[in-house]
């Protein structure tokens, strides 16, 4: 394993080295400028804590990438907050056109992404010239590159159907689960976690019985404890849940209080204040499904520099990823130009922590692989590193290469004329 590690932490120094390279004999036309990111995220309620990491996530990867890219260009990012409302997103996005930014961050809720989406299709078709392109980074609604899919649209998460091919897989295995409760948030995501965990048992463990089912208002619910009721009395010996933030931080510390011994499978157990949650009650009983390779050495190196700077975990792995392809298609189209960039960002294949990770022409959904981690104890070296200062980390069990978590796509592309 450690060998494993080596070679592809080689690889990726020597891709980076060799895009570099090429960047610099290539990038002329817009090497010096500066690129403005708008990020446009929650950074009030119950879901600021995400929010705040992920800015600074974008933030301090901005200055890592200012300092060498194949493009030579300079990152800037702008923040707004859309206090998780798509409607606040669409001013926001308005508000970033009207001050020059042409490139646009967002992942907190697939909500305001269709926001986005169906914004710019209108607002590109209009306005020739002046483009805008959206990198998502973390709204997952499998919809998004199927039938909501857009030229102007690039996913650089895996989205949920593509996390659940992978959790799925991973319980197949696991034969201790005979009886799961889906319990998660009550909008597009937390319905596609339904709909797919439902679909995949049946395929791979059709001896698996669902015995109960909660959808819970987004970001509202401040006492998870009657939930947790519920699932003690169905029985259930496994839950599976896409919720995030507060809504699986309370969940988390209900179970806890009340001694629920449970296995948990979640997709976002790692973000900024469940893992506190989580403490030594979840050990070896709560698992992540996800893109982010926590053993990576080239990841901990991340990891430890932005501790060091914020005392706070990076966790978003796909933060990274939106950079180092962005910078690669502006130094492949020699341009910044919104057009000319998603232009070679469609179909590009980059370096990344765990190998190369491809931007699927069809639909725009980064291809990558996908990790099953376990919470458990930290220890020795390379294991040591403590999530929240818990003493506790989330150790990789299982990698999915991208071909395995990959599903299909029903996108019928438009695209620009002569695209």
């Amino acid at each position: 394993m450690n060998i494993r590690r080596s070679v592809l932490t080689t690889a990726l120094n020597l891709a980076l080295g060799t895009a570099l390279v090429l960047g610099s004999s290539a990038a002329f036309a817009q090497k010096g400028e500066t690129v403005k990111i708008a990020w446009i995220d929650a950074l009030t309620g119950l879901t600021a804590a995400t929010g705040q990491n992920q800015l600074k996530g974008f933030q301090f990867l901005a200055e890592q990438f200012n300092k060498s890219n194949p493009a030579g260009v300079k990152f800037e990012v702008v923040s707004f907050d859309n206090k998780l409302s798509p409607q606040e997103t669409v001013n926001a996005l308005q508000a970033a056109i009207d001050q020059g930014i042409r490139y646009v961050a967002q992942g907190t809720g697939s909500g305001p992404a269709t926001a986005i989406i169906d914004f710019l299709n209108r607002y590109n078709e209009r306005n020739p010239g002046k483009e805008v392109v959206f990198l998502n980074y973390a709204a997952v609604d499998p919809s998004l590159t199927n039938e909501r899919c857009s030229f102007w649209h690039f996913r650089f998460d895996a989205d949920t159907s593509m996390k659940m091919e992978a959790l799925t897989t991973f319980m197949k295995d696991d034969k201790d689960v005979k009886k799961v409760y889906l319990i998660n948030q009550n909008y597009s995501h937390g319905h596609q976690v339904v709909k797919y965990a439902k679909e995949n048992l049946k395929r791979k463990r059709p001896d698996v019985e669902i015995v109960g089912e909660d959808l819970t208002p987004l970001a509202q619910t401040r006492d998870f404890a009657p939930y947790i009721a519920k699932i003690r009395a169905s029985g259930a010996d496994t839950v599976i849940t896409g919720n995030w933030s507060s809504d699986l931080t309370l969940l988390i510390k209900a179970a806890n209080d009340a001694n629920l011994n449970v296995k948990f499978y979640t997709y976002y157990a790692s973000v900024s204040g469940t893992p506190t949650a989580l403490g030594s009650k979840s050990a070896g009983r709560v698992y992540q499904v996800g893109v982010m390779p926590f053993e990576n050495p080239a990841a901990r190196k991340l990891m430890d520099e932005y501790k060091a700077k914020f005392n706070d975990d990076f966790y978003t792995a796909q933060i990274y990823n939106v950079y180092q392809m962005l910078s690669a298609a502006m130094a492949k189209a020699k341009s910044t130009a919104p057009v000319k960039v998603a232009a070679a960002m469609s179909g590009l294949e980059v370096p990344s922590f765990g190998g190369s990770v491809t931007m699927r022409k069809t639909d725009h959904q980064l291809q990558q692989s996908v990790y099953m981690t376990v919470w458990q104890k930290a220890g020795a070296k390379p294991f040591d590193y403590s999530v929240e200062n818990t003493g506790y980390n989330f150790r990789n069990v299982r990698t999915f290469e991208s071909y395995v978590a990959s599903t299909p796509t029903s996108c019928q592309m438009k695209r620009p004329a002569g695209l």
